[in-house]
């Protein structure tokens, strides 16, 4: 079992009374010890001398079965708010699989985990979580970076942590202001006292980095992302935050299936399609989406790595 090494977080909060989606996942053992590595120079340099992009988020719904909307409502949270997870050498996955067999246990959860190589968000983030004390769960998606242990594993975490902020904030067409809509564990706890945590602060010191540097990534990838729809500079190579294919389409789909309480997903193997068997996307939420496909006469859209919805259950909204 992974050691969980940050404080416990007791939050009451009011939950709706509707079952959560449950999601099988696969236990991944934690990686052996490895010595730290510490960044030279400055990261952001580093990601974009070495055209370091974002991966694309995976949307998961995991076993947190609380739906509580923010202080402003169901689907207006006022931001972003950053953690690290403590944990050396824990891969997402690892966290995922951990937190999904253990949240009731340990009352916590957040809305995704973030590593070097996966974004994978758990929780649809029109709700909360438990993550930093009850007021900032009531106002605040959150996200952990998971500790990794290379320099450049630490320049694509960070990098995928900016994205996934970034693309959170367009979503709920929020703007991108420091300190207020992307805020850290340790302002949280400093201004409402609900925690006594300093997170992830400590973490991005050992690497030479701070949250300046990284709203500055934060901010370009805002900048850019509604500009032109890339997380690079227009003028600079750019590709999509992830795999580059021509059918490529960013937005949201809203998902709806009127005659089950989830709306199924496929996969594809070149054209060969089948059925993804123990999951499927809750009805009435929205999901991020890169890719379509077209298959026997249907609109297809990507809302994982290989995992497509039909348009049959979706409506797409360009971003």
């Amino acid at each position: 079992m992974m050691m969980f090494n940050k404080k416990l977080i007791a939050s009451a909060v009011t939950s709706v009374a509707l079952a959560g989606m449950g999601f099988v996942t696969t236990q991944v053992a934690p990686q052996a010890a490895t010595q730290e590595v510490h960044a030279d120079a400055w990261v952001n340099d580093y990601i974009s001398k070495n055209n370091i992009k974002p991966v694309g988020i995976e949307n998961r719904e995991g076993t947190f079965n609380q739906w509580f909307g923010y202080e402003n409502g169901v689907g207006k949270p006022e931001g972003v708010l950053i953690h690290e997870t403590a944990t050396p050498n824990a891969t997402a996955e690892n966290e995922v699989s951990y937190f999904n067999n253990h949240w009731k246990k340990l009352s916590t959860y957040v809305h995704a985990f973030i590593d070097g190589n996966k974004i994978i968000n758990i929780k649809n983030t029109n709700y909360g979580v438990w993550g930093a004390g009850y007021t900032a769960n009531q106002k605040y998606i959150q996200v952990e970076l998971c500790n990794v242990n290379t320099a450049d594993q630490f320049a694509r975490s960070i990098s995928n942590d900016a994205y996934y902020t970034a693309a959170k904030l367009i979503q709920y067409n929020l703007p991108f202001v420091p300190n207020k809509t992307v805020v850290t564990h340790k302002q949280a706890a400093s201004w409402w006292h609900d925690t006594n945590h300093t997170d992830p602060d400590g973490y991005l010191a050992r690497w030479g980095y701070d949250m300046n540097q990284f709203n500055d990534l934060v901010g370009k990838y805002y900048n850019n992302l509604k500009d032109h729809g890339t997380t690079d500079d227009q003028n600079g190579q750019t590709t999509q935050p992830s795999t580059p294919d021509p059918n490529k389409h960013v937005g949201r789909v809203n998902v709806n299936n009127p005659d089950s309480f989830a709306s199924p997903l496929v996969s594809f193997n070149g054209d060969t399609m089948k059925d993804v068997v123990n999951r499927g996307l809750g009805n009435n939420t929205p999901w991020y989406t890169d890719q379509q496909k077209q298959h026997d006469g249907h609109t297809y859209y990507r809302v994982s790595t290989n995992e497509w919805v039909s348009d049959q259950y979706a409506t797409f909204t360009a971003e």
